[in-house]
């Protein structure tokens, strides 16, 4: 009997589709990489289980990073398995080919990637003597409950539905290569022309993306604060004092962004009016206006990331990874990785289902207030056709997050803030208007023949409208400006003059950054101009989060709090870039252009063919460029660092390459010949940092370094003297004084620094030391102890309060930046003290579907025999680099 093999991209929605066709289609027995029944054969990808690659006439291997062997633009890729998913991609293979499966049904995420996963296995598992012919038909799902899938299979796509979606999947995965291996080996090339190895990535969407995070760095150092004041003036009047704000009336607009019409630039003429105005009388005029705000349109993933950001500081990852967990596991949203804001227009009844669903359940905890809010929806008829909310134009291939039928059982506290975001706003779209009273008062105070102006603002709510839904209620008495009668003279009583500085532009957070993004570089803050610029966004709803986070990875960007801070490797990127002339990869709107173009593809708009032409000529103008740029330096704007120059005492510049000693003068006619590389190890110094090496002779343990070979490793710098050369010059350290320094004998000073907690071998101290954690007892005159764990293990900085959990906890928090030596992939792990082997060894998480504690211990039993060898490892790879 013919069977159809429905492909999944995770287990866990595999075992959905199963639970959703069983109660019509049979029971299934369940295999151990499959289910199966008379009908259907139900397996899942895990994600990505191949990757394109060029043919192997085509390869650069690591090492010949040379501009000899570009550009590469090969005539088609191949597909080479990726190795952790070797069994499953085998697995699903095997079913493909099976005599029975005559049907096979695309079950991955709706969407570009989702097309992808499928289409690159289905080619995969070609045979080489022939194609398959296997029919092809797509599941389409925009929610997770049982009755949504089943709907989905009455509704399958055909195939050739889906063929512009899989040119456009293909075409972003293969211009993602073109450009990410030929620019990244290019600027590698060229950074590594004097020796060692400056690996410098570039990307189609990362390099604009970083691009817009650099330029509004450089207005913020660039930006000089300029001095003004501003007045303020209580007035008082019968029933009470008010204040008012100088201003002047007649103030226009400028090119001078920093002007406003409340902003004095002269500290003088500030105190002359405070002193004409002081104890005068002054007339009142005032203006009051109803005004109303609606609520914002439905959620896309953009905005849910940047208003999650926002409230409670959640990542664009973050919350991309809770909203998947409430669509896959909980089922209770809908697909989350969509750019449409508005559901379809036959929606309507599902949109009154799911406030019934909101008013009658008894949701968990703080989201019990809703069903109040909804009882009033549903009550009032606010439920009905608008075009705000309903509007098929609008709706590609996914529509707004919302709330699913299904009402939530068990969440977590950061899924629970997140689906109550999603509800409140659902809630809060069909309600109407917020109604406030606007009052606008002007105090006019005539002195020394002139009339100076001061303006107060009162805003009343008057009708909640859709802000009841967030818990505002109307305004009490207080919140409304003292009376003034009319005709009524108040009089002046005090004026106070605020001195104050202009201030550079705010940094990117997440939640702004994703703005630009979306308006590819251009943060608006208008809904509807954002929405008009949403299809020429730096990539896609579901793949901004993993932009910002690679960024991060790679060292080009610093999370400080929730600020998003440009390093000193983006600088010398952008630099770089500039100085060549291949803007392409740092235009926002060019890559923007490319996201539009992607999208026509999808509805059928534009050839695949001629979408790779452009990136194809593009890459070769990129290389070309890099490759014959023959000139010593880049032109960019480099620092004067502050402190001198340690042999003569002169200044010391930056340049593209290097920091150089220019002479006392400045200008090098009396230079002394000292300079240091600005990336050792292929680590680029931060500004602060180099101040700090010049000044101490020292710095460090620094992660990041990379040895010729690209192998990552940590080290501590020293600037020694050397008097071959009559000069300092910089060398790294490994570790080798510090480990003479732990042993020679001399007693150690603890004294200023604060315990992090005992020992678990001996129950002494344990402090900070050179590039490790130790025992009190391990240094010194009398060794007792031996216990020291490092402060950067397999790349992973380990910080002071990880060691004091791990002392007084038993391990420390998950930490996810380990490199493997062996594997060069990142992993997460605890660390953890194991009392038998008396040392700290890597713990892992439990794997799903396991019993916590047996895998655990199970685990952290096995790491306790690799631990210390990997550790050992790391140390030899840094001494070896």
């Amino acid at each position: 009997m013919s069977k159809t093999l429905i492909i999944a991209e995770k287990p866990s929605v595999a075992q959905d589709i199963v639970r959703a066709l069983t109660p019509v289609a049979g029971k299934f027995d369940k295999h151990d990489d499959h289910f199966e029944n008379e009908h259907y054969v139900v397996s899942s990808a895990v994600g990505h289980l191949v990757e394109i690659a060029a043919p192997e006439e085509f390869d650069v291997k690591r090492g010949k990073w040379s501009f000899a062997h570009l550009p590469v633009i090969p005539p088609h890729f191949d597909l080479n398995p990726i190795d952790k998913n070797k069994g499953r991609l085998n697995a699903l293979v095997k079913l493909i080919r099976r005599k029975d499966v005559t049907a096979l049904i695309n079950a991955c995420d709706a969407g570009r990637e989702g097309e992808l996963i499928f289409r690159l296995i289905e080619q995969y598992a070609q045979p080489a003597k022939g194609p398959l012919n296997k029919p092809i038909q797509r599941l389409w799902l925009q929610s997770m409950t049982p009755a949504a899938i089943r709907e989905g299979f009455e509704k399958l796509r055909s195939d050739e539905q889906m063929l512009p979606l899989a040119d456009a999947a293909r075409c972003r995965s293969e211009a993602d290569w073109l450009v990410g291996i030929n620019g990244t080996r290019a600027m590698t090339a060229f950074n590594s022309r004097d020796g060692g190895f400056f690996l410098t990535t570039v990307g189609r969407v990362q390099t604009p993306t970083l691009s817009i995070v650099v330029e509004r760095e450089e207005k913020i150092r660039k930006h000089v604060a300029r001095d003004y004041w501003e007045l303020r003036a209580n007035f008082d009047a019968q029933a009470g004092q008010y204040e008012g704000k100088w201003f002047d009336p007649a103030w226009k607009k400028n090119d001078d962004a920093e002007r406003r019409a409340d902003r004095l630039w002269n500290q003088a003429e500030a105190d002359e009016i405070a002193k004409a105005v002081l104890g005068k009388p002054a007339n009142v005029t005032e203006e009051s206006k109803p005004s109303t705000t609606s609520c914002g349109a439905l959620y896309d993933l953009t905005t849910l990331q940047r208003e999650a950001n926002s409230r409670f500081g959640f990542s664009a990852k973050t919350t991309l990874s809770i909203a998947q967990a409430l669509y896959e596991k909980h089922k209770v949203l809908t697909y989350p990785r969509t750019d449409s804001r508005f559901l379809p227009e036959d929606y309507l009844a599902v949109a009154k289902q799911t406030a019934e669903m909101i008013a009658g359940e008894d949701l968990p905890g703080p989201l019990q207030a809703l069903a109040a809010h909804a009882r009033v929806a549903l009550n009032q008829g606010y439920i009905k056709p608008t075009k705000k909310v309903f509007d098929n134009s609008k709706v590609s291939d996914h529509f707004a997050i919302i709330p699913t039928l299904q009402a939530p059982k068990a969440l977590t506290e950061v899924e629970a803030k997140l689906y109550d975001l999603v509800v409140k706003r659902f809630l809060a779209v069909f309600f109407p208007p917020a109604e406030f009273l606007v009052t606008t008062r002007i105090s006019k105070v005539e002195a020394a023949g002139k009339s100076h102006h001061f303006q107060t603002n009162g805003k009343v709510l008057v009708k909640p409208g859709w802000l009841a839904v967030y818990g505002k209620d109307v305004d009490d008495e207080d919140a409304n400006l003292v009376p003034v009668q009319p005709g009524e003279v108040v009089r002046t009583e005090s004026v106070d003059v605020k001195a104050l500085q202009t201030k550079p532009p705010a940094r990117y957070t997440e939640a702004t950054l994703l703005s630009a993004m979306e308006g590819a570089g251009k943060l608006i803050d208008d809904d509807e101009l954002r929405e008009a610029m949403a299809e020429k966004g730096l990539g896609t709803p579901a793949t901004r989060a993993a932009t910002i986070e690679g960024l991060i990875s790679e060292k080009y960007m610093l999370r400080e709090g929730r600020e998003l801070i440009p390093t000193a490797k983006a600088f010398q990127l952008m630099t770089l870039l500039r100085g060549l002339e291949v803007e392409d990869l740092t235009r926002p709107e060019l890559t923007g252009d490319w996201e539009s173009k992607l999208a026509a593809m999808e509805k059928g708009k534009l050839k695949r063919e001629q979408f790779m032409a452009e990136i194809a000529a593009m890459t070769e103008k990129m290389v070309a460029k890099a490759k014959g740029y023959d000139r010593d330096t880049i032109p960019g704007d480099y620092a004067t660092l502050k402190t001198p120059c340690p042999k003569c005492g002169g200044v010391v510049k930056e340049n593209y390459r290097r920091f150089t000693c220019t002479g006392k003068s400045g200008e090098g006619s009396d230079a002394c010949g000292f300079s240091i590389g600005k990336i050792p190890g292929g680590r680029s110094f931060e500004l602060a940092e180099v101040e700090q090496f010049l000044s101490a002779k020292k710095i460090g343990p620094l992660e990041g370094f990379r040895s010729k070979a690209g192998w990552p490793f940590t080290a501590e710098l020293a600037l020694v003297f050397d008097a071959e050369i009559d000069n300092w010059k910089l060398e790294f350290d490994f570790g080798e004084d510090a480990k003479k320094a732990e042993n020679d004998g001399e007693p150690v000073d603890f004294s200023g620094q604060q315990s992090l907690g005992a020992c678990p071998k001996c129950q002494g101290h344990v402090y900070e030391h050179g590039a490790n954690y130790v025992c009190e007892h391990a240094v010194g005159e009398k060794l007792t102890c031996d216990f020291k764990t490092g402060k950067v293990i397999l790349t992973q900085p380990i910080e002071p309060a990880q060691v004091h959990k791990l002392l007084t906890e038993g391990k420390t928090d998950l930490l996810e930046n380990f490199v493997s030596n062996k594997t060069r992939r990142k992993f997460k792990a605890f660390l953890a003290y194991d009392g038998k082997e008396g040392k700290v060894v890597f713990e892992f998480e439990p794997r799903p579907g396991k019993p916590a504690g047996k895998v655990a211990g199970k685990t952290a039993g096995k790491a306790a025999a690799k631990a210390a060898p990997a550790k050992k490892v790391a140390r030899k790879s840094a001494a070896k680099a």
